[in-house]
């Protein structure tokens, strides 16, 4: 089995996957969410998710998705995964938006790790775009590509 682990800062990771319930909702229960609270230490956040992690099977694949590369939620998930002998099963990516993790939700159980992670980082970059609004009445229905 693979699981969905949304890492963030205070409380993004849950409104994350709030989110992609809206969309996937027969595989969120496959998600998992961690974020840092104000105030936490980051033993003890580090301790909340080894609590989880310890549940799991060891041969469990994990796809870690966090919101900053190098911020302190991100580097205590990899400690522990790594105490845990658990990274070699798992895809590991900083700088999460909705489109990657929609994808990630998605195509965890039908793809290699390597190909996964060609995918969501390709989705990541595509998904962000300038939109100009150049009319003053335009609707999102009037909005194409062409437009963007």
């Amino acid at each position: 089995m693979t699981y969905l682990v949304l890492v963030s800062h205070g409380d993004f990771a849950r409104g994350l996957k709030n989110s992609l319930g809206m969309f996937a909702s027969d595989e969120i229960e496959t998600v998992r969410v961690f974020g840092l609270q104000p105030g936490e230490s980051t033993d003890n956040f580090g301790k909340r998710f080894l609590y989880e992690v310890e549940k799991l099977p060891q041969e469990t694949r994990l796809i870690v998705l966090a919101d900053i590369v190098g911020g302190s939620p991100l580097a205590t998930i990899c400690k522990v995964l790594d105490k845990q002998k658990m990274l070699e099963n798992s895809l590991i990516v900083g700088g999460v938006n909705f489109p990657m993790a929609l994808n990630a939700l998605l195509m965890k159980e039908t793809s290699e790790l390597s190909d996964l992670k060609k995918m969501i980082v390709a989705d990541a970059c595509h998904g962000i775009r300038e939109l100009t609004v150049t009319e003053d009445d335009v609707t999102e229905n009037d909005i194409t590509e062409e437009d963007i």
